[in-house]
């Protein structure tokens, strides 16, 4: 019995520090188009070089590779597009 009250208290405090993030409300719920469009930016860059290493790999013939790596650059690029208006440059 001596160690079932200080376990269970224990046990409260590690659940307390583990639900907290859950309980307060976050302030990044307001979206930040700045850090949305520069984590899209990011994972369309690791998208192109995925798509590369699997051409490179054989993993995709050079006719499937060629259209692909089009749509994604040409998708990164209206991405920085976005990222320029944004932050008020001329295009």
């Amino acid at each position: 019995m001596e160690v079932v009250l200080p376990a269970l208290v224990l046990a409260a405090v590690i659940a307390l520090l583990v639900l907290q993030p859950l309980r307060t409300p976050s302030t990044e719920s307001a979206s930040d188009p700045r850090a949305d469009l520069e984590a899209a930016k990011e994972a369309k860059y690791r998208e192109i070089k995925d798509a590369e290493l699997d051409f490179r790999m054989g993993k995709l013939s050079e006719a499937d590779w060629r259209p692909l790596d089009a749509e994604l650059r040409g998708q990164a690029i209206a991405i920085l597009r976005d990222l320029d208006r944004l932050e008020g440059r001329r295009m």
